[in-house]
């Protein structure tokens, strides 16, 4: 990876994404929200107060779908083209006018829910029995008991983009205002941004320029910690005055409820991991510092390989095969999908300047999904464009089988698909050769990729997380030095004293965009907990497994979390999920130790 700042304009054109299927131009962007806003009108001229029968109700659930796929195609071409460059001007009116619409619509569109909560419930129940209506008959049923009468409902609707603010707030200072210094070592100047020390830095093998790379990010970092403190608390005692509004007790009941799941799942899967995957986490992190040679282990030494000089890389090309080859499992129409990501580019690659770092995949109803990526020619991009084709996938046969309303499942399932994808992968990369440092590499890589991402990473932020929010629901204030002070806990109660917290761990919780998203960061080691079962499913049962998990795909959002699982053949209403999965990844991290005893000869 060459080492430079690299604007939007000097990268290769064809490895970035092609978003003329969204829109081929600023005019018809700029034309398709000017017909949204027009149709608004329409729309509540046609159904304000006249949704009296199923008839009427199913024909406006319809036109509603209709106003909301084209907005989102639109505002998702604004979005998209932001996410590559959040410095461009252009690109920000176009998310600001794109804004702007979207309040609108939440202003104008308020009346549906009002007029529909006020229906005899009789009327509901027979209008959700047609399937296109389910989802969205389910939700305003649901919505029912926390309604707070219409103007209230209507008031909030006129104020959503309010609501919106800290999300784009701190979007807007990570990827386009937050800058980091040149840092130097042994008499040579290295370059430092978001994307470098996370995308490079973070897991460079030498350990003087990574912990040099480290302490000069969390330095500039801490500079912004007072603003990022404002903007999380914005965020999160906002969501407390919703939650009060709608007579919860707690914020976190609240945001559970939008999810469809219980205080004991959501608990279950953040005390069980927090306590008995910690230890097999600890096992290996101690690997990698026997490995690496490391004098101690430090907080800026957890990302790293735990093969220091396995160099093997892939480039953009090269994956493209293995990819398909890997999934072609899941289907014929799957691996067509995947052909169609790299040669009809929905895929943006490069890394830039002004890019927003990691990776996403958007699912826009009615086109096709884009991918945001930053390759980087390691092998572990792989498992990381698999995770995202996995999300792609997902999104590609729902919307096939579904309506627009019926295909968003519950937040605790959308990681599924993603870290199943990520298993699938890495079992099949264990085929490629039998070398024991390659097959430690792949081992390796599923616990320092897929687990440590999705089970660590976000499951520290899940904790810290729940912890923000008890002290909410407490009434008591949040400042830097509080937050600092709970993410410090977190770290200290996983790795015990195996550890040692370097000076700027506690500013982590200021690197994720997650917690603007409600309680989001559990759903990571919530999907894979699926995904683990289901791919261990596939290997064991073949062809059934993979038909019961294509139908639990293509069920959308037309069953909660527990039911979609239950199409897959996987049970989330007790622990045995999680306890066949740690029971998995303490095989895995056995096997690490036993080839590692190889290479060294004991």
């Amino acid at each position: 990876m060459e080492l430079k700042s690299v604007k939007r304009s000097e990268v290769e054109e064809k490895y970035t994404w092609d978003l003329t299927d969204m829109a081929k131009d600023e005019n018809e962007f700029r034309q398709g929200l000017d017909k949204v806003v027009a149709d608004l009108d329409a729309f509540e001229k046609a159904y304000k107060g006249k949704l009296e029968n199923v008839d009427i109700i199913t024909k406006m659930i319809e036109d509603y779908e209709d106003i909301y796929q084209r907005y989102n195609r639109f505002a998702g071409y604004a979005y998209l083209q932001i996410a590559t460059d959040q410095g461009n001007h252009s690109f920000q009116e176009y998310q600001a006018y794109a804004g702007n619409v979207g309040a609108l619509m939440d202003e104008k569109l308020a009346f549906v829910e009002s007029d529909l909560i006020q229906l005899d419930e009789s009327i509901l129940k027979e209008a959700e029995k047609i399937h296109a209506n389910k989802s969205f008959i389910k939700d305003v049923l649901r919505a029912k008991a926390h309604y707070l009468g219409a103007d209230v409902e209507q008031a909030l609707s006129s104020i959503s983009r309010v609501f919106r603010a800290p999300y784009n707030i701190y979007a807007q200072a990570k990827h386009a205002d937050l800058s980091f210094s040149d840092f130097e070592l042994d008499g040579k100047t290295y370059p430092n941004s978001f994307v470098l020390f996370e995308n490079y830095y973070e897991g460079l093998k030498d350990t003087d320029v990574r912990r040099a790379a480290f302490d000069a990010f969390s330095k500039d970092l801490g500079k912004y910690q007072h603003t990022m403190a404002g903007t999380m608390s914005a965020q999160v005692y906002q969501e407390k005055s919703l939650a009060k509004l709608r007579g919860f007790d707690s914020v976190i009941d609240y945001l559970l409820y939008e999810q469809e799941v219980t205080r004991e799942m959501y608990d279950r899967q953040i005390d069980i991991l927090m306590e008995d995957f910690a230890p097999i986490m600890r096992r290996y992190v101690e690997l990698v510092k026997r490995v690496n040679k490391l004098d101690k282990l430090t907080y800026p030494d957890l990302k790293i390989a735990l093969d220091p000089d396995f160099t093997e890389t892939i480039t953009i090309e090269e994956a493209k095969p293995k990819l398909m080859e890997g999934l072609k499992i899941l289907g014929e129409d799957y691996v067509e999908m995947i052909r169609r990501a790299f040669d009809e580019r929905w895929i943006d690659f490069p890394i830039n300047d002004g890019k927003q770092n990691g990776a996403f995949c958007s699912s826009p109803y009615g086109v096709h999904p884009y991918i945001l990526n930053s390759w980087t020619g390691s092998l572990e991009d792989l498992f990381v464009l698999g995770h995202e084709l996995g999300h792609a996938g997902h999104f590609y046969l729902a919307g096939q089988a579904q309506n627009l309303s019926n295909t968003r499942p519950s937040l605790y399932f959308i990681e599924s698909p993603s870290t199943t994808n990520e298993l699938i992968i890495g079992n099949h990369m264990l085929t490629w050769n039998d070398d024991p440092a390659f097959q430690r590499f792949v081992y390796s890589s599923i616990i320092s990729r897929t687990y440590y991402h999705n089970m660590v990473t976000h499951l520290l932020e899940a904790h810290f997380q729940r912890e923000v929010y008890k002290l909410v629901d407490q009434g008591k204030g949040l400042s830097a030095t509080v937050l600092n002070d709970l993410f410090t806990k977190t770290l200290e109660k996983f790795w015990g004293d195996t550890v040692e917290l370097t000076d700027g761990a506690e500013l982590t919780w200021m690197r994720q965009l997650h917690y603007y998203r409600g309680l989001y960061p559990y759903t990571y080691s919530a999907g894979l907990t699926i995904g683990t079962v289901v791919s261990q499913k596939i290997v064991d049962q073949g062809q059934p497994a993979v038909d019961a998990w294509r139908s639990a795909l293509k069920a959308g959002g037309t069953e909660d979390s527990v039911g979609l699982a239950k199409i897959a053949g996987v049970d989330i209403t007790t622990d045995q999920a999680l306890r066949d999965t740690l029971k998995y990844l303490d095989g895995v991290v056995s096997k690490i130790e036993e080839l590692t005893d190889q290479i060294e000869g004991k």
